[in-house]
């Protein structure tokens, strides 16, 4: 087996990284969560949540899944950072896992980003007529969205990272 990259991070970057991509997420699930609000038309309450829009309901399942993977990544990097070598005995496989998985939790992070944004985009304007109460809702969802944004982010430079820790075959 050939040894990574000269120009690979160091470990503990690519924690912090983890660390933020995890806190980024725990606050867009707690506010994404916590959305709801109570819009009057013609006399009638209807009372909107998070769940009632298609695209925040798949904004929380990219958070749910991206919340346990980060997760095991911080605990994969804690260890990386304590023992100054990885879990793994060949090595090889993980930095594979992690390449890998990286990509794919970086694009649902950032198709989990887009829905949410063209959805509180989209549905802004048409709820624009009803009064301010619509208004509180999809700041909120734009909030979330900002940062699983984040989250995004950070999971993307992470994803360069396992990138270049691969070991160079010739």
């Amino acid at each position: 087996m050939t040894e990574p990259s000269s120009s690979t991070p160091s470990p503990v970057i690519s924690l912090v990284l983890r660390l933020l991509t995890f806190i980024s997420i725990l606050i867009s699930l707690i506010i994404l969560t916590t959305n709801s609000a109570t819009i009057v038309v013609n006399s009638t309450e209807l009372k909107l949540r998070f769940k009632d829009v298609y695209a925040y309901r798949y904004m929380l399942f990219a958070l749910v899944v991206g919340l346990p993977y980060t997760l095991l990544q911080i605990v994969f990097g804690i260890y990386h950072v304590s023992m100054g070598k990885r879990i793994s005995s060949s090595g090889e496989s993980l930095l594979q896992f992690d390449f890998y998985a990286d990509k794919v939790m970086s694009y649902i992070l950032a198709t989990g980003t887009g829905a949410a944004f063209g959805a509180t985009l989209d549905l802004k304007e048409v709820f624009s007529e009803l009064g301010s109460n619509y208004n509180k809702f999809f700041n909120k969802g734009s909030a979330a969205a900002s940062f699983i944004l984040f989250a995004f982010l950070f999971t993307a430079v992470s994803s360069v990272f396992s990138s270049l820790a691969l070991p160079k075959k010739l």
